[in-house]
C-alpha cells in the first residue's frame, strides 16, 4: 500500500526509476565489479576471480529480496550486498569481493552514478523548458503590458521581457548543474579512513582505476566519505531551480487573478473541475502545485548543510538523512520542471484584459515620461518632477486622465504641444530598449544549445 505521495501522485517515471531499489543495488554492484576489475589489472586479485565477480554483479543474480533477507540478520546494508554477491560467485571468487573497500566507497561512488543519471534528466527537461520560454519571449516581445512594482502599476513593459528574464535565469540554473556535477560526481575507493591502507602501495592506483572504469573523476582526497559540501551544493542548486520555477509560476498565478485576468493556465471545461462546490471556478492548480512543492525542496537545504560537519573521519548522521533528501529532492525537482513544461506549453493570453489593465490608471503610468520630456525641453529635473507630481495627484483626486490635466496646464503646454502630448501619453511607445534587450537574449541563446 502506497504511503508517500511520490509513490502515486508526484514524480516522474524516469526519475523514479533511477532511485528505485533495484537500480540503486545495480549501481553498487557495478562499483563492486569495477573494484575487482581494477584490482585484477594490478594483480592484487586473480583475474578469473574478477571476471566471475563481474559476471555475477547483476540484479539477475543478486536480488533485492536476498539482500533484504541477509540485512535482516546482519543489520548492515553493504555487508549484506557483499555477502549476497559472494555467495553467487563460483569457486573461490566470492572470497575476493569488496577487498580493500569500506562501505562508503561503494555508497558514495554508486551515488555519484545516480547523480549523473539524475542531472542528465534534469538538464534535459530544463533545456526543453528554456526553449519554450525563449519562444514565448520572441512571440511576445512587442506585447505591451503594465509593469508592476510593489504590486502597484509602475511603467509599461512587455511580456517578452518577463519571459526573456526567466530564460536568462534558467540558463544560469543549467550552468550551475554542470558546474556542480564536476564536483559532485566523483569516484572514491580509499578505504576506512581515506588512506587506502588496506590496498597497500597500489591503493591510489586502484582508486583511480575504479573511477575511470565507471566514467567518474576520482576524488582528490577524502576520509571515509566524499565530503558533503558538494552534496549540499547540489541540494542548494535544486532549491535554487525550484525557486526560479516558483517565481515563474507565482507570476502566472497573480496574472490569472480575477481582477487582472491577463494570462492563465489552460482549462478544459468539458472535463476539468475547478471546485467541488463552486461550478464557476477555474483555478491555477498547476502553478500552485509548483509553488507548494518548491517549499519542500528548499526545506532540504538545511539538513544538507548539516550533513557536512561530521565527527572526525566520519559518523553516520548523514546517512539516514540522505536516504530521504537525495532521492526526494531529485524526484520533486524533476516533477515541478515537468509541471512547468505543461504550464508554459499551454498558456492562455487575454489581449483585451492586458490592454484594459495597461490603461487602468487613466494615464498616470506615463507621469515619468512627461517628466523626462519636460526635462529634455529645458525644465530642470526636480522642477519637472514636482510639476508632474502635482498634475498626477490632481488627476487621481478628480478621477480624470493625466492627459486631460497636463493638457490644461499652462506650465506644461508652454513646453509641449498637443501632438507631443498625444505621443507621450501612448503607453505602447514607452518601452525603451525592451525589444532590443529581448533580441539580445535571443541572439545570445543561440550559443546555449
Amino acid at each position: 500500500m502506497a504511503i508517500h505521495p511520490i509513490e502515486y501522485r508526484y514524480g516522474t517515471e524516469e526519475m523514479r526509476n533511477i532511485w528505485e531499489t533495484d537500480n540503486k543495488l545495480q549501481k553498487m554492484l557495478d562499483v563492486e565489479a569495477a573494484l575487482s576489475e581494477a584490482e585484477a589489472q594490478l594483480d592484487i586479485i586473480p583475474k578469473d576471480a574478477a571476471a566471475e565477480i563481474k559476471s555475477k554483479a547483476s540484479i539477475k543474480f543478486v536480488t533485492s529480496k536476498r539482500v533484504s533477507e541477509i540485512e535482516a540478520e546482519t543489520n548492515h546494508d553493504i555487508a549484506s550486498i557483499v555477502k549476497a554477491l559472494a555467495e553467487v560467485c563460483e569457486n573461490d571468487a566470492g572470497e575476493y569481493v569488496h577487498f580493500g573497500a569500506t562501505s562508503n566507497d561503494i555508497i558514495d561512488t554508486s551515488q555519484s552514478l545516480l547523480f549523473k543519471e539524475s542531472i542528465k534528466i534534469l538538464k534535459g527537461r530544463l533545456t526543453e523548458l528554456l526553449k519554450i520560454i525563449l519562444e514565448l519571449a520572441d512571440k511576445n516581445k512587442n506585447n505591451v503590458c503594465i509593469g508592476r512594482t510593489h504590486g502597484q502599476h509602475a511603467l509599461p513593459t512587455t511580456y517578452g521581457m518577463k519571459f526573456a528574464i526567466w530564460a536568462d535565469e534558467l540558463h544560469r540554473q543549467i550552468n550551475r548543474l554542470d558546474q556542480c556535477s564536476e564536483r559532485l560526481c566523483v569516484g572514491m575507493m580509499t578505504g576506512a579512513v581515506g588512506t587506502t591502507a588496506a590496498l597497500g602501495v597500489e591503493g591510489l592506483d586502484v582508486h583511480k582505476k575504479v573511477s575511470k572504469l565507471l566514467g567518474l573523476k576520482p576524488v582528490l582526497i577524502s576520509n571515509q566519505v566524499v565530503q558533503r559540501d558538494a552534496h549540499a551544493e547540489f541540494i542548494m542548486d535544486l532549491a535554487n531551480i525550484a525557486s526560479t520555477l516558483e517565481k515563474m509560476a507565482l507570476e502566472i498565478r497573480n496574472l490569472q487573478r480575477t481582477e487582472l485576468d491577463e494570462v492563465g493556465e489552460s482549462f478544459d471545461p468539458q472535463k476539468q473541475v475547478g471546485s467541488s462546490t463552486m461550478p464557476h471556478k477555474m483555478n491555477p492548480i498547476t502553478a500552485e502545485r509548483i509553488c507548494g512543492i518548491s517549499r519542500v525542496i528548499r526545506a532540504y537545504v538545511a539538513p544538507a548543510l548539516q550533513n557536512n560537519p561530521l565527527w572526525h573521519e566520519r559518523d553516520l548522521t548523514n546517512s539516514s538523512c540522505e536516504r530521504i533528501i537525495l532521492p526526494e529532492s531529485c524526484m520533486l525537482t524533476d516533477y515541478i520542471i515537468k509541471l512547468s513544461l505543461k504550464l508554459f506549453n499551454n498558456l492562455v493570453f487575454k489581449p483585451e484584459n492586458i490592454e484594459r489593465n495597461l490603461n487602468l490608471s487613466h494615464g498616470l503610468i506615463m507621469a515619468e515620461r512627461v517628466m523626462a520630456e519636460l526635462t529634455r525641453k529645458g525644465v530642470g529635473r526636480q522642477t519637472s518632477y514636482a510639476l508632474v507630481r502635482v498634475c498626477a495627484l490632481d488627476a487621481n483626486e478628480k478621477g480624470i486622465g493625466l492627459k486631460e490635466v497636463i493638457s490644461s496646464s499652462a506650465e506644461v503646454t508652454k513646453y509641449l504641444s498637443s501632438e507631443e502630448i498625444d505621443e507621450i501619453m501612448d503607453p505602447h511607445t514607452y518601452i525603451g530598449s525592451a525589444v532590443q534587450m529581448i533580441d539580445n537574449v535571443l541572439a545570445e541563446s543561440k550559443r546555449w544549445f
